[in-house]
């Protein structure tokens, strides 16, 4: 546990060192949000706010991890780890900068943006199926399911569906910060429930990502003086579902990461009711945090909401998983 708590420690404090500083440079180099005009219209003061702040949680998250098993050990799979939510990170990174820098509002175009997500999935994928095979944890049974030549494929598509979930997920001051710590917490602490070996890289990314998070909330609760950009969310997405694959706990990303997914599934929603209505939505607006927003809540009010939920579904995932493997070490 001192590992997980050093690489918290560390990354929690770095981010209350490099964000004074961060902040003003990108003012300077006028790497400013442009805020979308069919968003809410509250959001409008925010055009110009800093982005990209992903980069500091990014550094903050390798340091402190890399700073943490050269110090207490568990160093296996940590650049795997690593390596597909800096993959990840770089597509963001650059749609960012076509977004803020050259002013392009819609950023990478959609296939440029699918295609370069494919090729981090696959590699990921691939070394995976290599180094820990092509099975599953099934909650409950203990049980592990060999999806085969099914793998791979299956794992590009998920990674890629929870990165962009990520991605969509932060579009309210402190909202991805908070459920990613807490989510992030849950999954180091099932890391280590596991006990294996290997999952000592997994735990210590996981709770240094925790620290990283908690420090630029400070920053970036509302009213938010910088924003992590799609450089910090597709990182964070990238971290979660490489963390689960590595774990093999994919199925618990249901719950980890269920507000995540819910911005993606009500995106989904909107625009095939939209297209099939000739016009009508079922929300008010998409994804589902404008949603309520629109219906009266403040931006903080979601946020309190998101971190219950996830609160609540983060501690539920941690007693299935060790249900499960009280069934597994009793069979």
């Amino acid at each position: 546990m001192m590992r997980e708590a050093g690489a918290a420690i560390l990354s929690f404090g770095l981010m209350l060192l490099i964000m004074p500083r961060l902040i003003p440079f990108l003012k300077r180099l006028k790497f400013g949000q442009t805020i979308y005009q069919l968003g809410p219209q509250s959001h409008q003061a925010k055009q110009g706010t800093p982005n990209m702040g992903g980069l500091a949680i990014a550094l903050a998250v390798v340091v402190g991890s890399v700073a943490a098993v050269l110090c207490f050990g568990g160093a296996d799979r940590l650049a795997a780890l690593l390596s597909v939510s800096l993959g990840s990170l770089l597509i963001g990174f650059i749609d960012d900068f076509v977004k803020d820098v050259r002013k392009h509002h819609e950023g990478l175009k959609p296939r440029h943006k699918i295609l370069s997500q494919f090729v981090v999935g696959i590699v990921f994928s691939i070394y995976c199926a290599k180094a820990l095979g092509t099975a599953v944890l099934v909650p409950f049974t203990g049980r592990l399911w060999d999806l085969g030549v099914f793998y791979v494929p299956l794992m590009v598509l998920m990674i890629m569906f929870i990165t962009n979930s990520a991605n969509l997920q932060d579009g309210v001051d402190g909202l991805l910060s908070s459920v990613a710590a807490i989510g992030a917490a849950a999954l180091g602490i099932m890391a280590m429930i596991l006990q294996a070996e290997a999952n000592g890289a997994v735990s210590v990314g996981m709770f240094a990502l925790v620290g990283a998070c908690a420090g630029f909330l400070v920053f970036n609760r509302h009213p938010a003086r910088i924003f992590m950009g799609d450089t910090g969310s597709m990182f964070i997405g990238g971290l979660f579902a490489g963390a689960a694959m590595l774990l093999r706990v994919q199925f618990w990303l249901l719950l980890l990461c269920f507000t995540m997914i819910m911005s993606s599934v009500s995106v989904i929603m909107q625009r095939i009711y939209f297209k099939a209505t000739g016009g009508k939505r079922i929300f008010r607006m998409s994804p589902l945090h404008h949603h309520f927003e629109l219906g009266g809540m403040t931006e903080n009010q979601v946020v309190c909401m998101y971190s219950l939920v996830t609160c609540v579904l983060a501690a539920l995932a941690v007693l299935v998983l060790a249900l499960t493997t009280g069934i597994f070490l009793t069979c």
